[in-house]
């Protein structure tokens, strides 16, 4: 998504599923949106483990990313995570990277 639909369609992030008017969505309930976000923190941190950091979720608004010496950040949503990382790290944290997925790969195949 692009910066400004995200301006335009409000506070909520696109990965968020939220009931709009017009708009149809699985996620009208709350505990099961909440149970979705909790889900998209443990596959991120799935991830953020290879660097070091943790994610956790904050009221169900922001998200705290951790490093393992006790640095935190609050991040807004999903799509700051990463920059947010490299921060933290001070290298380059990228999830798409081939050799971070093969050791995700092969973690989980065992």
């Amino acid at each position: 998504m692009c910066s400004l639909c995200g301006v335009l369609g409000g506070s909520d992030h696109w990965a968020d599923a939220f009931a709009r008017p017009g708009v149809y969505t699985r996620n009208a309930d709350p505990l099961t949106r909440r149970r979705e976000r909790a889900n998209r923190v443990r596959v991120a941190n799935e991830l953020l483990g290879a660097f070091g950091l943790t994610l956790s979720d904050w009221q169900g608004a922001s998200f705290l990313l951790s490093s393992r010496t006790g640095k935190t950040e609050i991040v807004e949503d999903l799509s700051h995570v990463w920059q947010a990382a490299e921060r933290l790290t001070g290298r380059a944290c990228d999830p798409l990277d081939e050799g971070l997925i093969s050791r995700m790969e092969s973690l989980r195949h065992g």
